[in-house]
Order: C-alpha cells, then sequence, then structure tokens
C-alpha cells in the first residue's frame, strides 16, 4: 500500500451535502476565475488531469473516454445519417472528438460560452481533445447556446448538450427548461435527435435533477429515454436522456447487432466503451430510477428553474 505524504493536498468534492469524495492533487495546473465560473485544471493520482467548475469535476483522463462515449454515441448511431451537428458546451473537446468519428459529419457547430474554458482545455487537456478543435469541420462559437438557436434557420441532425449542471448563479440553468427543449425540437431536422447530460442517479441523488429533466423533455418529446453509466471520478453513477423528433427513432430500442453494423461502417477508430452490448446495459435502467422518474411531478420552466445541490 502506498503512503502519502503527511501534506498532500486534496481535492475534495461533494457528492452530496453529507458525502465527499477526495483525490490527492499532484499538481495544481491552473486555478482562476472567468467571466463565469471558477475553473480548476488539477493533476490527481488517481484520475489524472482533471477539469472542475464551481468545485464540481466535469471530466478526468482515466474516465472521460466512458462518459463521451456514452453521451454522443448512442444517438449518432441511432440517427439514419447524422451530417449536421450542434454541441452545447463540451468546453473540453472530448464531445466534438467523438462526433468527427463519424464519417457522414460535415459540420459540427459548438456553442460554448465560456472563451476563457475552451482555451484553457485546448492547452492543458490534450488527452481529452486529440486535435479535435483542429478539425475543419468544426466552427467554434463562444455565445449563449439559447441566444445561438433562436437565430437558426438551418435544422441540425444532432443536438448535444454538454453543459454544467443546472447550478444557482451559473451559466446553464436555461439550458434545462421545457423552453429550451421546445426550442431544440423546432431546430431538429427530420429524424433529428437530442441528447443532454443530466446528472447524477445513484439511489442518494436520482432527485437531484434527473428525474425532473426526464419529465420536462417528456412534457416536449414524443419519447425520452434515459440512461447512465458509472464516472468513478463523479463518485456516482451519470445520467444522459435522449430524445427526438417526432419521426425519429427511439434510441433506447436500438438491437445491439444493428448497433455494431453501424459503428463498423460508419467510423474507424475502436471505441473503448460503447457498443451494442454496453448500449443494452446503459438503457436498461434499474427499479429505483424507473419509479423515480414515474414519480416526479417537477418540470422545469424558465420561471421555475431547478437547481443541483
Amino acid at each position: 500500500m502506498t503512503r502519502l505524504p503527511t501534506r498532500t493536498i486534496w481535492y475534495l468534492e461533494y457528492i452530496t451535502p453529507e458525502l465527499v469524495q477526495a483525490a490527492a492533487v499532484l499538481q495544481s495546473i491552473y486555478e482562476g476565475d472567468t467571466p463565469y465560473q471558477h475553473v480548476q485544471v488539477l493533476e490527481t493520482g488517481p484520475f489524472g488531469r482533471m477539469l472542475v467548475l464551481d468545485g464540481k469535476t466535469q471530466s478526468s483522463e482515466v474516465d472521460e473516454w466512458v462518459y463521451h462515449e456514452a453521451l454522443v454515441q448512442p444517438v449518432m448511431t441511432a440517427h439514419a445519417n447524422p451530417k449536421r451537428v450542434m454541441v452545447a458546451g463540451g468546453g473540453e473537446g472530448a464531445t466534438i472528438r467523438e462526433v468527427l468519428r463519424h464519417k457522414s459529419v460535415e459540420e459540427v457547430v459548438m456553442v460554448d460560452l465560456d472563451r476563457e474554458v475552451v482555451e484553457l482545455c485546448k492547452a492543458h487537456l490534450p488527452n481529452h481533445h486529440q486535435g479535435a478543435f483542429e478539425d475543419p469541420r468544426v466552427k467554434l462559437l463562444h455565445e449563449d447556446a439559447l441566444a445561438f438557436l433562436e437565430g437558426q434557420n438551418e435544422p441540425f441532425d444532432v443536438v448535444i448538450i454538454d453543459v454544467p449542471d443546472p447550478l444557482e448563479g451559473g451559466p446553464a440553468y436555461l439550458l434545462y427548461t421545457v423552453e429550451f427543449y421546445e426550442l431544440v425540437r423546432r431546430r431538429l431536422g427530420p429524424g433529428g435527435l437530442m441528447v443532454a447530460q443530466s446528472g447524477p442517479t445513484g439511489p442518494t441523488n436520482v432527485h437531484e435533477v434527473f428525474t425532473s429533466i426526464s419529465q420536462t423533455m417528456q412534457r416536449v418529446f414524443p419519447h425520452a429515454s434515459g440512461c447512465r453509466v458509472n464516472v468513478p471520478s463523479f463518485g456516482t453513477m451519470w445520467g444522459f436522456i435522449a430524445c427526438g423528433s417526432d419521426d425519429a427513432p427511439n434510441v433506447a430500442g436500438m438491437e445491439p447487432r444493428e448497433i455494431d453494423a453501424r459503428l463498423k461502417d460508419r467510423i474507424d477508430s475502436t471505441l473503448r466503451f460503447y457498443d451494442g452490448v454496453a448500449h443494452q446495459g446503459m438503457f436498461s435502467l434499474p427499479k429505483y430510477i424507473r419509479e423515480a422518474v414515474e414519480a416526479e411531478r417537477r418540470i422545469i420552466t424558465r420561471d421555475n428553474p431547478l437547481y443541483a445541490v
């Protein structure tokens, strides 16, 4: 057993108000404030380099590929022919990295409000983005995603919402509302799909935001399919919800053989997490989550926003 120095610096994150996860900090690469949030880039013992925003882990080198493949690949694979994709947030560049794996993609519009975070990620998280920002198919914009969509006329095949949790005073809480989801639905093309990172899904925290996001999406879209994966650096299971336009496929209903065939045909690189078997596990939600979503009555609106703990 490795014994750490007595003066070890620890990064502490509250998973719930009464539960803390600690990681040894080998180096603080950056810490500071942007106009929108507090930013840390940390080199940690268990998780490698981590991006932390407002005290919440966004991703780590050790397991970011689990999170990003789970977020991106199901909707990209379910769509018949994804050519034009929007990513809201995704400052590390790993989300667009996953989108760009698909040979059909002609344009990825990444809209991240915080230019400083993106520049920090470009400089300090190369293993996350792996050069994705330099791909000529990427159009990077630094503006509000809601305002951007309001000004769009050309539809998107897939919209991926990869913004921080809805924190009070944070930059992203309006992107979890009925009004925003209605706007996304109007901007989806035929067979268009949307997915959003939707917060923790552990037994102690599934009610924090996941259940209400699910119910809110169900108010707007014909179907909303929840899934979850284990992301160790988050200290809990993490959820995503996929939904689509009237004629869109139900992402949860894809068959493993079809998924594997599409992945083989559409991408040249090898995925580390996602395939047909993993898909079945992701979308087979345990009973406690299904019951919690069914019992949820909170609907998130602009006038009645929801804030994570």
